[in-house]
């Protein structure tokens, strides 16, 4: 239900941040008591880590203990360590974050905001410093737009005439429901205490929502949401935790290596004969053969997953790109559907006025001269107009003189648009909030904000063409015309855009005559049935869309004084309405919406980024699939996407019709069912539609396309499709975007990339990876997406055959000794083997790459052989499985037959080629050698070298020091490794992989 609130700080908690601290979301106070539950939880829901668990704490148990308790728990501890201290790490940047923002004080007043400081909870504005009563917002962190926001204080406190008097006076406001719509909101205010009661209603233009930043002057405000009402915080979706599908992979991996486990340890009770307590030493031998399944896997893991972060940060090929989800690198080699926005992402969010169509005559940027010279002929011939009505002239042709001159003069006017001046002290420009008198307005000094791009662009056409804009407030606005005069316009009622209406309106009084005329313009959808009729607009319309332009119908209707009072008594009735004030107030707009003057047609342009067409080139090439989705018309969404080079010039498009129901999207499917290799347009009320009767047979179709483009698509819509595609397929989807209408896009990806744009942060900081430029986005997948996979595949699968060769060696060793479940190492050599002797070297894979980043960059196809995911599968997991059980069955075996004399040294010989082993096959994997894997090799080598002085408990020094300890060593690891170096040579020789051609 609607609430009212009463205006009267005394009442209120006089605390400076009472509001504050209640409108902050949860998350801001218990993020960090939360957040340890939260990383033990993401840890022990993979099965290796939950595993090796269980295992240690069965070291507790005497009957079952195998070895030292620290051979179990220094390894999980230094797992889980590490992985906490990384999202320590991450927690301390939210924390600062959080307490910077939880601790700024607001004066003691309702709520005081001052230029520059973030609006706390969701305000009406009471007062502002400014003279005007009206004041600017930036709200690129709430809707993702840059450009400011004109916000009106409530008339009647705003007149007051001190600051103090607003504790003086009884009033109450009485406000809607929370709901989610950030471009709406319905209230009224009353002030009881005067005679008789003021009551004043509330729209948009009054309200100050939570996470918006104040751009000029001071403002006061009465708290109407706080907490989970604010606007900003029911329009947030919770970011899902996201997994990569290398971890998931190798999760699965591990399962099976636990199975194989289980198994080799039923072989080995088995062959034992079930006697005595065989069910423990069943257990026993799992603990026993627990190394199968490496806990050094996810640690080596995160820990390259950060070094990937790092070398992307670092890269200066693309500058300014930031890491923020450092688990999902990999991610990016793996992608074959990206999901881009259109504006600001694509296309610059710079508007460009093309072109002007008066239905008989068009003028495009070429032509630009003569509508200025027709603009200083009108103005020229402007003699001093009398206030004294005329009566109606008789109906002529117009001529093409006075037309571009209505044209021009409604869209200087019919906008929401503010010349913004500088402020200059000592020549050096500083924001705009001074005195008119430290003012400068030059037209040198002089910026223009609005809410669109579009409308910018428009005022900006005009000043260029003579007709400039250089003042305006909430009750006037002024125009310079060619000569230098003055022209005042007093704003009787303005009509913001909707998305629902598609147009805005306002109605202005000429000082200079008296004269009264309602200018209007919005989408030739909205429009056509508004203006009278004509032969050319529908047409028209469809040729700019053609050419990639934004079309907006320009009409004007004029008005008696008559006829405006009775439309302002209604008007004003209307907006106090409590009930259906929305569909109320839009009726008696709507009545005033007949039989409009159509003016003329304009075309606007939004430039394209810089290398959007080599970019989707690249990733056309690279087997990615590219889908479009914007809120843009159908017409104009097409051109850009062939004007991007997102569809082929040569490419057939499939348009698909507008459909309402059931039938009609079933023969459109069927229509589109039979064209084959074409790209696809649809706009978002079909593709609902769609999905609500034929999701699968949709989905299924779209993804055959080679391009997608969906138009009129919401943010709802977005992420929707996201999901649609990880539901039918199981290939994995990237979200770019720049604005905050990407964010439940992005979010929702298996992989989500922002860019910071002119649209605010707000996608950037969402993402999963933040970029400063579209074109970023090749050299990010192609080169470190692709890089970050190989390596973290190389390296997962290295580190699993460490740990399976060591257990078949255990496993040969309990066989040969009568299936005994006795560690063949024990203590330290199981903890060193793992982390100080082979640890480095195994981890500078995170180094190696087959190809050189501009071969890859060159060759685009190489990244397509990585969506098969065959550089980690079943098939090369079990080559390296192979790969243990030789080298394992080699070494052990080799120890007993060529040192059967000297037993006692079987453990010392078979760890030391173990470790000679490992430290080879290291070399044997590298493709491309980087100095640090030499420094690696070589420092592994000289510690266990180092180590066998101290190791006295396991390794006899004088026996090691012999001439035919060292020799039979050799021969032992030469016979483990040669074979594979041989099988690599022949393998590379007669069938290479597709890099090694290009490498050569």
């Amino acid at each position: 239900m609607a609430d009212s609130i009463p205006l009267n700080p005394v009442r209120k908690n006089s605390r400076k941040t009472a509001y504050y601290n209640a409108g902050r979301p949860a998350r801001y106070v218990d993020g960090r008591i939360l957040n340890l539950n939260t990383v033990l939880y993401q840890q022990f829901k993979f099965f290796l880590n939950l595993y090796f668990l269980v295992v240690a704490c069965s070291q507790f148990v005497p009957s079952l203990k195998i070895g030292y308790l620290y051979t179990y728990w220094a390894p999980l501890g230094f797992v889980l360590a590490v992985t906490m201290v990384r999202e320590a790490v991450d927690e301390v940047r939210r924390c600062r974050r959080d307490k910077e923002m939880n601790s700024q004080l607001y004066s003691k007043l309702t709520v005081r905001v001052r230029k520059a400081h973030l609006i706390p909870a969701d305000m009406i504005l009471l007062r502002t410093s400014e003279k005007t009563g009206s004041c600017f917002i930036r709200t690129d962190q709430l809707d993702g737009e840059t450009d400011w926001k004109l916000r009106i204080a409530v008339a009647c406190t705003q007149r007051l005439p001190a600051l103090g008097d607003l504790f003086s006076i009884s009033a109450y406001v009485y406000a809607q429901k929370p709901e989610l719509d950030i471009h709406s909101f319905e209230g009224n205010f009353t002030w009881e205490d005067c005679d008789p009661p003021i009551h004043e209603s509330l729209s948009i233009e009054n309200t100050l929502w939570a996470s918006t930043v104040v751009a000029s002057g001071t403002v006061i405000g009465v708290v109407i949401y706080t907490g989970k009402e604010m606007r900003s915080v029911l329009n947030t979706s919770q970011s899902k935790n996201k997994v990569g599908l290398l971890d998931l992979e190798l999760n699965r991996l591990t399962k099976a290596l636990f199975l194989a486990q289980v198994v080799l340890s039923v072989v080995m009770v088995a062959l034992q004969g079930f006697l005595g307590p065989w069910f423990r030493n069943l257990f026993r031998f799992v603990v026993l053969f627990s190394y199968i399944i490496p806990i050094s896997l996810r640690v080596n893991l995160d820990m390259g997953k950060s070094a990937y972060g790092w070398m992307i940060m670092r890269d200066e090929n693309i500058p300014g790109t930031v890491v923020r989800t450092s688990t999902i690198p990999e991610e990016l080699g793996r992608l074959v559907y990206l999901l881009t926005d259109k504006t600001g992402t694509l296309t610059q969010n710079e508007m460009v006025f093309k072109r002007l169509h008066l239905g008989t005559v068009s003028y495009g940027t070429d032509t630009m001269d003569e509508i200025q010279s027709h603009i200083i002929q009108s103005y020229a011939q402007v003699s001093t107009p009398s206030r004294k009505p005329q009566p109606p002239a008789p109906k002529v042709r117009k001529s093409v003189s006075s037309r571009i001159h209505e044209a021009v003069k409604a869209i200087a006017l019919c906008h929401n648009v503010t010349p913004v001046y500088e402020s200059r002290v000592n020549g050096v420009s500083t924001e705009p909030e001074s005195t008119e008198a430290d003012q400068d307005f030059s037209d040198d000094n002089r910026t223009y904000q609005a809410s669109s791009p579009d409308e910018v662009a428009l005022v900006r056409w005009t000043e260029s063409v003579g007709l400039t804009l250089v003042n305006r407030d909430l009750t006037s606005l002024q125009l310079k015309t060619p000569a230098g005069h003055i022209l005042t316009y007093y704003i009787l009622q303005i009509f913001p855009f909707t998305s629902e209406s598609k147009r805005m309106g306002i109605i202005v009084r000429e000082e200079a005559t008296g004269d009264i005329t309602f200018y209007m313009k919005g989408a030739d959808v909205a429009m056509a049935s508004i203006v009278q009729y004509n032969d050319w607009l529908e047409e028209e319309c469809g040729n700019m869309a053609r050419e990639g332009l934004r079309t907006l119908v320009v009409a004007k209707k004029s008005l008696t004084e008559e006829q405006y009072q009775d439309f302002e008594s209604r008007y004003n009735q209307a907006k106090l309405s409590i009930h259906d004030r929305a569909l109320k107030v839009a009726a008696v707009v709507e009545s005033l919406e007949r039989e409009m003057e159509l003016l003329c047609l304009t075309g606007v342009e939004d430039q394209l980024q810089a290398d959007v067409r080599p970019t989707l080139e690249l990733l056309r090439n690279a087997g990615i699939k590219i889908w479009m989705l914007t809120g843009d018309k159908l017409e104009t969404a097409t051109c850009i996407a062939k004007s991007s080079h997102l569809v082929s010039r040569n490419q057939n498009i499939h348009v698909f019709r507008p459909v309402s129901n059931r039938g009609e999207a079933h023969l459109e499917l069927n229509s589109f069912r039979r064209k084959h290799d074409c790209a696809l347009v649809i706009s978002g009320d079909s593709l609902e539609v769609c999905l609500r009767y034929y999701e699968h047979e949709f989905v299924e179709l779209a993804c055959q396309c080679p391009a997608v483009v969906c138009c009129r698509c919401s943010p709802t819509q977005k992420a929707q499709i996201v999901r649609l595609l990880q539901q039918h397929t199981d290939n994995r989807t990237c979200a770019i975007g720049d604005g905050g209408n990407d964010v439940s896009m992005i979010q929702a990806a298996d992989c989500g990339i922002g860019i910071e744009g002119k649209e605010g942060k707000q996608a950037s900081l969402a993402a999963d990876f933040s970029i400063t430029q579209f074109k970023h986005i090749g050299r990010l997948l192609m080169v470190h997406g692709r890089n970050s996979y190989k390596r973290s595949a190389a390296l997962g699968q290295f580190v699993m055959h460490r740990g399976m060769i060591i257990s078949t060696m255990q496993a040969v060793f309990s066989s040969i000794f009568y299936f005994a479940s006795v560690p063949l190492y024990q203590g330290f050599l199981m903890v060193g083997y793992a982390t100080i002797y082979t640890m480095f070297p195994v981890f500078s894979l995170v180094l190696d790459q087959d190809v050189k980043p501009e071969m890859a960059l060159l060759y685009p196809e190489l990244y397509k052989d990585l969506t098969k995911g065959r550089s980690l599968s079943f098939k090369t997991f079990l080559i390296w499985v192979l790969i243990s059980v030789y080298q394992g069955g080699i070494l052990m075996y080799g120890a007993l037959v060529l040192f059967d004399q000297e037993f006692v040294h079987v453990v010392a010989i078979s760890f030391t080629a173990l470790i000679l082993t490992e430290l080879l096959m290291v070399a044997l994997m590298v493709r491309t050698w980087h100095w640090l894997m030499v420094v690696a090799e070589l420092i592994s080598l000289g510690c266990y070298l180092a180590s066998l002085a101290f190791l006295n408990e396991y390794f006899d020094l004088s026996f090691i020091m012999t001439r035919v300890f060292l020799w039979k060593v050799c021969v032992i690891t030469l016979v483990s490794c040669l074979p594979l170096y041989i099988i690599k040579y022949l393998k590379r020789k007669f069938s290479p992989p597709s890099y090694s051609k290009l490498s050569s």
